[in-house]
């Protein structure tokens, strides 16, 4: 079919081929999740977004760069719906879910908080 009798050399330069180019794809594959293990390593509030912006970036190398850095940059979230003993169990609870660990749930409610009665109000 092809005019000529493959021998070994050809078939060993086809694995070796085949070998290249599978250890490409997973050397691709540890980089493009690279800032999103960076960012649940360092318990990021954003650490879904980083992720998500790290394996969309290799589309356009800039937003990969940009995920790098974001998952390295220490960030101070202030949501003003919750206190932050509130957002530190919020990112805590995140992190367990993106690290296949389920994090213990807190109770929100504060330790010296006292119940309510109808001669308080």
């Amino acid at each position: 079919m092809l005019g000529f009798q493959l021998d070994t050399w050809d078939y060993i330069t086809f694995a070796a081929l085949a070998v290249i180019v599978l250890g490409f794809v997973l050397f691709l594959i540890f980089l493009l999740g690279l800032p999103g293990r960076i960012a649940i390593a360092r318990k990021h509030p954003e650490a879904e977004a980083v992720n998500l912006m790290g394996w969309v970036g290799f589309l356009a190398i800039v937003p990969w760069i940009q995920a790098l850095i974001w998952a390295f940059k220490p960030s101070d979230v202030v949501d003003i719906r919750r206190f932050p003993r509130e957002v530190a169990q919020a990112t805590e609870e995140e992190i367990g879910r993106l690290s296949g660990k389920a994090a213990a749930k807190k109770s929100h409610e504060p330790v010296d908080a006292k119940p309510v009665t109808k001669s308080d109000a």
